[in-house]
């Protein structure tokens, strides 16, 4: 009986260790409903309420990332997604005003989702679309990772402990996926890496299942082809990344 109470004691402390590890999200939606003639904005994003440095520093990121895509291109003095929505909006009426024949509605949307979380770890994906005119809009997915205990957004490289044996393992997997022929070019299928040299993309990320990559529109294929995307399970990544971002499943 003694052995049994200790046990559960161990369990429910890891559990709120676990409860501990995490931050605290709410859904922040956000979108343009100012007038009927005005561009559609429509974000869902995760907003961390801990008072924390990696709270803090989760938020300021998830910001830019919005101020980024949507700031119209002539403004200045955006600092806030408000504002940037708000130049989005005024980039629109300016070229209504300029070419109003070809003036079909513009639409930006972006939705930010939680991937993967634990005591070390934070991979956010934010799913963005924006339409300003012309035969399609362009989709970009962009993970962030952060590094909770240090409080930073982790670069690619940071991850592993072999950076080049995670690229010629990701290649092997990247050819068997796509049926690429294992000797000869990465790009003899219709592929377009730079300089026929196969390469991790811009974006990678945790997830339940394993790393995560996506290539997005035109990074290595044509807009036809959308986002191509890779999944390479922990049981495979693990032996790659440093000790502290592997995960045990």
């Amino acid at each position: 009986m003694k052995n049994l109470s200790v046990f559960l004691l161990i369990i429910l402390l890891l559990i709120g260790c676990e409860k501990e590890a995490k931050l605290t999200f709410e859904t922040t939606e956000l979108k343009n409903n100012s007038c009927n003639d005005c561009p559609k904005i429509n974000i869902t994003i995760p907003r961390a309420l801990n008072e924390t440095r990696i709270a803090k520093k989760v938020n300021t990121l998830i910001n830019e990332e919005l101020i980024y895509h949507l700031k119209f291109e002539d403004s200045s003095n955006v600092n806030t997604v408000e504002q940037a929505m708000a130049s989005f909006s005024k980039g629109y009426q300016s070229f209504k005003n300029e070419f109003n024949d070809e003036a079909i509605g513009w639409e930006a949307k972006a939705n930010g989702e939680i991937r993967y979380e634990n005591a070390f770890l934070l991979s956010i994906i934010l799913d963005t679309y924006t339409y300003t005119g012309g035969a399609h809009g362009h989709s970009e997915s962009i993970f962030l990772n952060f590094d909770k205990e240090k409080s930073v957004e982790l670069e690619n490289y940071q991850l592993f402990k072999d950076l080049e044996g995670f690229i010629d393992f990701a290649e092997i997997k990247f050819r068997n996926d796509q049926e690429i022929p294992e000797q000869g070019s990465i790009n003899a299928t219709g592929f377009m890496f730079s300089g026929e040299v196969f390469h991790l993309p811009k974006n990678l990320g945790f997830t339940k299942e394993g790393i995560q990559l996506i290539y997005n529109q035109y990074e290595v294929a044509s807009y036809a082809d959308g986002a191509i995307e890779l999944l390479i399970p922990y049981t495979d990544a693990n032996q790659f990344l440093k000790e502290k971002y592997r995960v045990l499943i």
